[in-house]
Parts: structure tokens; C-alpha cells; sequence
């Protein structure tokens, strides 16, 4: 089964992503979580991809498409995988189109989750991370019971440089030019499932599992 989690920054991709591997054993495959490894490295990649993403701009479909094709021929995404992240253009998607259709493969499942952008740019601009067990607070909606320090391992929570409101803003912007096109995109190939992404991570996931027969 292969899964494309479409959404704005800050709808839940992520989380629900993670629920998703769990319930089905599949892969998630975060384009966000492999840039940032590669810009953490400081490798060639990392380089690159890090001006775009300082200024909220997409990394060059060169880089991306290059990158997840590498990474959807690893022998667990054999049974197929989840997609949180890319595509994110319409080019993108031929492309992935393309890559699976060599593969005798295709997508399952779009699952597009729809949150107002005033909710958006609270919930990343809250957003607060530990850099070691990778756990995940907000500052407005849940947040640590110590301020500023991971529940679970004691570690000091950060803010992500591209989590501050104003490269929000215009991750939003670039979103609605360029990513926006792919719900029309899947709507048409008759795989797209709207979710409301309002609500808690589990009524979302219920709603989710629901849709997933």
C-alpha cells in the first residue's frame, strides 16, 4: 500500500504519518526529516537544500526527486511506504507517477488534511522539539509540564529556525502556489480522501483508518 499525505505546513502530516507506519507497518517517509539529517551532516545536499529552506522556499525538484527515489528502493518500502512531504509540485508528481509505474506500482491513497492557516502558524510557531528523542510539544496546545524541557528525557526543547511565524507565513505562501495544484492533481485520478484536520491526533486517525479499506 502507498500513502500520500498532502497538507500545508503544520496540518498534522507528521504525526498522522507516524500512526500510519505503526498501524500498518509501513515506512514513513518524511522529505522534511531527510534534509534536515543531510543539512545537519553538512553534506553537499545538505548545503544546497538549506538556503531554500531558511527562506521557506521548496528545494529543487532535481534534489528531491533524486533523493526519494534512492530511498523508495530500499528493501523496506518493498511492501510499500508512506509519502509525507513529497510530492510537493505537480512535476513532482509525474515523476513519482513515473518512478512507480516502472515498479508496477502506483498510489492507494491521497489524503489531503485541511486545516484553517490561522491554526497553521499557531500550531508550527508553537511548535517546540527535542533534539534528542525527537518528541514533539506546542507551546499553546501541548505543552511540556516543565517549560521548555522534554517530558520524557529532561532534554532542553528547541524552536526550528524554519519554524518561526515569518518563514511560516511564507511556507503558507509557497504552499498555496505551488503544492495546493496537487489536490485537483489526485482528485482527478479518483485517489484523493479529504480529512478534516481539525481535532485531536487520534479522532483525526480514526477518521483516517476509517477511509483506508
Amino acid at each position: 500500500m502507498i500513502i500520500i499525505l498532502l497538507g500545508a505546513p503544520g496540518a498534522g502530516k507528521g504525526t498522522q504519518g507516524k500512526m500510519l507506519s505503526e498501524k500498518y507497518a509501513l515506512p514513513e517517509i518524511s522529505t522534511g526529516d531527510i534534509l534536515r539529517a543531510e543539512v545537519k551532516d553538512n553534506t553537499d545536499l545538505g548545503k544546497e537544500a538549506e538556503e531554500y529552506m531558511k527562506k521557506g522556499e521548496l528545494v529543487p525538484d532535481a534534489v528531491i526527486i533524486g533523493m526519494m527515489k534512492n530511498r523508495m528502493n530500499c528493501e523496506d518500502c518493498k511492501n510499500g511506504f508512506i509519502l509525507d512531504g513529497f510530492p510537493r509540485t505537480v512535476e513532482q508528481a509525474d515523476a513519482l507517477e513515473n518512478m512507480l509505474k516502472n515498479e508496477g506500482k502506483n498510489v492507494d491513497y491521497v489524503l489531503n488534511i485541511a486545516v484553517p492557516e490561522e491554526k497553521i502558524i499557531r500550531r508550527i510557531s508553537g511548535r517546540r522539539s527535542c533534539p534528542e528523542c525527537k518528541s514533539v510539544y506546542n507551546i499553546y496546545f501541548n505543552p511540556p509540564k516543565e517549560d521548555a524541557v522534554c517530558d520524557h528525557c529532561g532534554c532542553s526543547l528547541v524552536l526550528r529556525d524554519d519554524d518561526n511565524e515569518e518563514t511560516v507565513k511564507s511556507r503558507l505562501s509557497t504552499y498555496n502556489q505551488k503544492t495546493s495544484p496537487l489536490v485537483d492533481y489526485y482528485r482527478k485520478s479518483g485517489t484523493l480522501i479529504e480529512i478534516d484536520g481539525n481535532g485531536t491526533p487520534d479522532k483525526i486517525f480514526e477518521n483516517i483508518a476509517g477511509n483506508l479499506k
